[in-house]
């Protein structure tokens, strides 16, 4: 079982956001997504560059990891077979640990026991995560209608 730890969430600072700004448009203008692997440079201490090949699917998502720091958000990269406890779901959720164990004990979300304690994968929870934001929009836009529909104009 693959859990996540928690980890105290920094955001990070003005020069690492710059910085990863900057990095992010420097890798996505070089990455070339025809070949499965690239190489770049990385220097140590002393200056000296070493090459490291990696995958090109591991450039792509460090590309979303700096644009997301370049916009100031905390990162945490979470394996898709990941199990999660009830806080951590809750957490990604947004909502609260009773919150979310309600929403399991009513089968909105799967979830298996490991003795006492619940889990949950997180390519389920990132599933009904998804659902639940695609319901809303829906709302959104039959209310957002409903209104133009009754002539009631919002400014």
């Amino acid at each position: 079982m693959t859990s996540i730890a928690h980890a105290e969430v920094n955001l990070p600072a003005e020069r690492e956001v710059e910085t990863a700004l900057r990095g992010q448009r420097a890798l996505a203008t070089y990455l070339s997504t025809s070949i499965e692997t690239q190489r770049i440079q990385i220097y140590d201490d002393n200056d000296q560059a070493h090459q490291v090949e990696l995958p090109t699917s591991a450039l792509r998502l460090l590309i979303d990891i700096l644009a997301e720091l370049a916009d100031g958000n905390a990162v945490k990269v979470v394996p898709v077979h990941a199990e999660l406890t009830t806080q951590e779901a809750a957490d990604l959720l947004n909502v609260s640990r009773p919150h979310l164990v309600k929403l399991l004990e009513s089968n909105a979300l799967p979830f298996h026991k490991t003795g006492k304690h619940r889990r949950i994968r997180f390519a389920d929870l990132m599933q009904y995560k998804l659902e639940r934001e695609r319901s809303s929009e829906e709302a959104m836009s039959a209310l957002a209608k409903q209104a133009q529909d009754l002539g009631m104009d919002y400014e």
